[in-house]
């Protein structure tokens, strides 16, 4: 639905609508120095939010099961994000951690980036985009547990508004054995290292 709305504004339309922000900025569109940025506005557009364009449950539909009887936790972490902040337009830069315990498949753990990355580049609530990661590998790779922990910055929050430095903000969803199980949830707090294993 999102990508067919998109295609029905045409590349001319969203370069002038950045020309008319520049000019309700204060600047002139037309002075040498801006003259290319439409452009170059709209190219960053398409690949900030390429995530229209794909269907993030398509990643985890090829999986392995030939893997020796491993059915221990399986933990891919620090992926790296960027996002949009869907109130603002102002970016979200964090890592995603996730983990799940499979039950007779397991999935190439550079899927699970290309999910993180599905999900992230569309505008964005934190807590939605954990959600999102989490329903995906619950529904499509229906393991025991699986566990999405979120760290992010908001550009929001820093270089407008409250102007606060140095703060990131946690989210976190589990299902199944991780969120059923303490002992499932502090391992998988242990290997991503979070500090004391603590709840997030």
């Amino acid at each position: 639905m999102a990508a067919r709305t998109r295609r029905k504004v045409s590349r001319d339309a969203a370069e002038d609508a950045v020309r008319t922000l520049l000019r309700w900025a204060g600047d002139d569109p037309d002075r040498e120095g801006l003259l290319e940025t439409p452009k170059r506005v709209v190219n960053a557009y398409r690949d900030w939010f390429s995530g229209y364009e794909s269907d993030p449950t398509e990643y985890l539909r090829r999986t392995f099961e030939e893997v020796g009887g491993y059915d221990e936790m399986v933990v891919l972490r620090d992926i790296s994000f960027e996002s949009h902040c869907e109130h603002h337009m102002a970016p979200i830069i964090g890592r995603v951690h996730v983990g799940y315990l499979p039950s007779d498949k397991v999935v190439g753990i550079s899927k699970l980036a290309r999910v993180v990355d599905g999900y992230a580049r569309r505008f964005q609530a934190q807590e939605k985009l954990t959600a999102q990661i989490a329903s995906c590998i619950t529904e499509v790779l229906k393991p025991r547990g699986a566990g999405v922990i979120v760290d992010a910055v908001h550009e929001c929050m820093t270089t407008r508004g409250v102007h606060k430095r140095g703060v990131s903000m946690v989210t976190s969803r589990m299902t199944g054995t991780f969120r059923a199980d303490a002992r499932t949830r502090a391992e998988f707090l242990r290997f991503i290292d979070i500090q004391g294993a603590r709840e997030v």
